[in-house]
């Protein structure tokens, strides 16, 4: 997070310097994508209003040569979830898997990104986009708004 009391730094061409911090997690996660067995999961909100809905946009690695993988553990848990779950596959690297509006609708988002972590032992860049969830209801607090419409 950037300190609000530090000054703003330009480049010579005028555009504002990034912070040390973001260009390291930047590089780094380039660094993942190119060598690694590794998948980035972008969460976006869709629809804030009634019927409420969001976008998984899934990026695999260079590293990653069967995708296979992430339409098996999509049709297990859309079979069991009563979540509506839609994949589409954007070209041999991209998917994207629009989550409907439902009760669990946040709870089965995340078991599938879990389900993503575990197949490919945590290599998982989550982006949570403007994704308000924080876990189960227990660990923060429930709004009525959040899960009914």
């Amino acid at each position: 997070m950037l300190n609000p009391d530090s000054t703003m730094e330009f480049n010579p061409d005028g555009s504002v310097r990034l912070p040390d911090e973001l260009v390291r997690q930047k590089q780094e996660k380039e660094d993942r994508m190119k060598k690694g067995r590794c998948m980035v999961v972008r969460k976006d909100v869709l629809s804030t209003k009634p019927p409420k809905t969001c976008m998984l946009h899934i990026m695999l690695s260079d590293a990653i040569d069967d995708n296979r993988f992430v339409e098996t553990i999509f049709q297990q848990l859309n079979e069991k979830s009563q979540t509506p779950f839609k994949l589409t596959k954007v070209n041999e690297k991209q998917f994207d898997i629009e989550v409907g509006t439902e009760f669990r609708r946040c709870s089965d988002c995340s078991e599938l990104v879990r389900r993503f972590k575990e197949f490919l032992y945590s290599n998982v860049i989550e982006e949570k986009q403007d994704c308000p969830y924080e876990g189960s209801p227990r660990e923060r607090n429930f709004c009525y708004e959040d899960y009914f419409d």
